[in-house]
């Protein structure tokens, strides 16, 4: 790692953390609303009351899975100490920085991707990155890519999301579930007289479209909230700049090997990370700039005899 860590301009750093707090509470409290809307298209009061209950335990069970079935599901196995001590030194300086009790358990994944992601709660947490990820990045650029997973433990971005995945889920299933009685019901409506709900219909048709887009953009909010800390953490903008670049560079690479002239960009709007480039122009403005103490770079010069 960098044996000094770059000054951070507070004014930006105060900037980012307002607009990214600002951000997720707009996003989560959108999704929230989205869902009530839907159970209350359904059964009224009382189906916003059962979708709270339901919301709950779901996201209960959600954020206490154990790390290790989860990366069960990977295949993942311990990277330990003896095999790659300086990613561990890594974790323990960048954890005790965050201030997390315990250093998260390092785990692997036999790829040739270079990926890497976080799992668990502060006080249980697990990293895991590829093979892949651990032979292209120099350790400065490791550290870069450990602080952004500490981050996300450091913020709980589990529960989060977690929150996320679980109003979205419940959202898509009541909009299926209201859509279906809807046109169920729709002859006797219409033989009855009433009026056709539209406004509801058209609620639980738009629901499942809208909380996804609510839940891509969440999670582009906790990256860069992410890359935020990352930067408070290691102390090195560029270090987590060029591992970005790198990732990006090599996941197009791999892209264009498995389907060869048939790289399109995903639209920003249906993007689950930010675009790179934007992720490191935020990065790079953390940088406090520097004045000298006297500015002579204009001053003319005359070298002695």
């Amino acid at each position: 790692m960098m044996n000094t860590l770059t000054r951070l301009n507070p004014d930006v750093h105060a900037e980012y953390r307002w607009r990214n707090r600002l951000h997720t509470a707009v996003l989560a409290g959108g999704s929230l609303c989205l869902l009530a809307l839907c159970a209350f298209t359904i059964a009224g009061p009382e189906g916003v009351l059962w979708a709270a209950i339901g919301g709950g335990l779901s996201l209960y069970a959600a954020v206490r899975l154990s790390p290790k079935m989860v990366l069960g599901l990977y295949n993942a196995r311990p990277l330990t100490v003896g095999v790659f001590p300086d990613g561990h030194r890594i974790l323990e300086a960048l954890s005790a920085r965050a201030g997390l009790d315990r250093t998260p358990k390092l785990y692997i994944v036999h790829s040739r991707m270079m990926n890497a992601f976080s799992i668990g709660r502060r006080d249980d947490s697990a990293i895991c990155v590829t093979d892949g990820l651990i032979r292209g990045l120099s350790m400065r650029e490791f550290a870069g890519v450990a602080a952004h997973e500490i981050a996300h433990i450091l913020h709980e971005d589990i529960r989060v999301m977690a929150l996320s995945d679980v109003v979205s889920r419940m959202t898509s299933v009541m909009s299926f579930f209201g859509l279906f009685l809807a046109l169920f019901n729709l002859p006797q409506l219409v033989e009855g007289g009433h009026g056709v709900p539209w406004i509801g219909i058209m609620v639980l048709i738009l629901a499942p479209t809208l909380g996804t887009l609510l839940q891509l953009a969440l999670s582009r909010t906790r990256e860069f909230d992410a890359d935020l800390t990352a930067v408070e953490l290691s102390g090195d903008p560029e270090g987590l700049s060029l591992a970005l670049v790198k990732l990006e560079r090599a996941q197009g690479r791999m892209w264009e090997v498995m389907m060869p002239g048939a790289r399109i960009p995903d639209p920003s709007i249906l993007r689950s990370h930010p675009k790179t480039d934007e992720r490191v122009k935020r990065i790079m403005s953390l940088k406090l700039k520097t004045e000298p103490w006297i500015d002579v770079e204009g001053w003319p010069h005359i070298a002695g005899k």
